[in-house]
């Protein structure tokens, strides 16, 4: 067996590119945040560090090396420490199934062997994602847990509640993209739009899968497990240093990549104009859409609220989820060419819809003892 080592530098080269990106992303989302915080509230932001404050994550990345690190007497001391890493990790990995861009053509390459701008299309692509993405409730829960505190604990279970019962709406929200581009793979996924991004045919699907992936990363208005006035700081309440930093990493990584698998789901991947005749304008593309949904994003985090606890699990249970089945029913009927079935049920859709978010918000808001009464 011989090794081709032209192709083994290629994914070397991949992958230290990708971490740069995805390393640098989060020092730099700090700095949007922070941006795009103060332009909303009439404010300046980060502007000492460098010129117009570039310079802020780097100072800040120096500053948290040198910051003393605390482990709690009663800690579990394995689990502590490794907690950080097994939330951080899958937050790396996941975007290694999705494309970048279209395949180009490279000088060490034979001509028309042409190089995929990803890792691995894998044709079990969807499940590989959400298989990862759920390791990182176990980083998170045992690192409440291992901290020996209370607080901490309440963060954990709160987080693992959370993120648990929105991957069920993350998992049935992907089942209309992938219905209707036949495969799993996440390169059929984003050819199949071509013509036609399926933002355009799953709406409902597009929007239930973004608020799942709010969820999904504690990005307000869903960041209950970390509502300091109530558990202080949530499950990483006893973390200091680079094992905070490793949290925090975690977060603004898992932004990036949810708003990637977004991007290559429901707005195209890399598809633009002019790709066909530029290929790397590909690669352009997809990250101007990512960014679109990042700002969107800190945005989100600025204008509004963030939800009750309570109102948070039964918006998901008692709204999304039955929303995000009943779409997977509208698409089914659509897929097997009933047009006259699928406008009647498509109706249906929207009134069980409007009476099951009606009927949620009716009865968040009534008072504890008419809940009581009720039940």
């Amino acid at each position: 067996m011989t090794i081709d080592w032209i192709l083994l530098i290629e994914f070397l080269v991949k992958a230290i590119i990708s971490s740069l990106v995805l390393l640098t992303g989060f020092a730099y989302m700090t700095y949007a945040e922070r941006k795009v915080a103060a332009a909303l509230q009439t404010r300046i932001g980060p502007n000492r560090a460098g010129p117009f404050g570039l310079l802020q994550p780097a100072a800040d990345g120096i500053k948290i090396i040198f910051k003393e690190e605390f482990v709690p007497a009663g800690a579990d001391k394995l689990m502590f420490h490794l907690a950080p890493v097994i939330t951080v990790i899958p937050a790396l990995i996941i975007l290694a199934v999705v494309p970048w861009g279209p395949p180009v053509a490279v000088p060490w390459r034979p001509k028309g062997d042409l190089m995929p701008l990803g890792f691995a299309d894998l044709n079990v692509g969807m499940l590989y994602i959400l298989s990862v993405a759920s390791i990182a409730v176990y980083g998170i829960v045992l690192a409440g847990w291992s901290s020996n505190n209370k607080y901490a604990m309440m963060g954990g279970i709160r987080a693992t509640a959370q993120m648990v019962s929105y991957e069920l709406t993350l998992g049935l929200s992907v089942i209309g993209p992938l219905m209707l581009a036949g495969s799993m793979s996440m390169g059929d996924i984003v050819n199949a739009q071509r013509g036609l991004w399926y933002v355009a045919l799953q709406p409902v699907g597009a929007l239930l899968f973004y608020i799942a992936a709010l969820a999904e990363v504690n990005r307000a208005p869903f960041d209950m497990p970390e509502a300091e006035q109530e558990l202080t700081a949530g499950y990483h309440t006893e973390y200091s240093g680079i094992k905070f930093t490793l949290f925090f990493m975690a977060e603004y990584i898992k932004m990036i990549g949810v708003s990637a698998i977004f991007v290559t789901l429901f707005m195209g991947g890399w598809h633009g104009p002019l790709v066909d005749q530029i290929p790397w304008l590909g690669l352009l593309y997809f990250w101007l859409k990512i960014g679109g949904s990042l700002v969107f994003m800190i945005v989100l985090r600025s204008t509004h609220p963030r939800l009750r606890y309570d109102r948070l699990m039964s918006f998901g249970w008692k709204a999304l989820i039955p929303i995000a089945l009943a779409n997977i029913l509208v698409t089914a009927a659509a897929l097997i060419s009933l047009p006259l079935m699928w406008g009647v049920i498509a109706v249906l859709v929207v009134i069980v819809s409007i009476i099951v978010v009606a009927n949620w918000r009716r009865s968040s808001t009534a008072p504890a003892g008419a809940q009581r009464m009720r039940a």
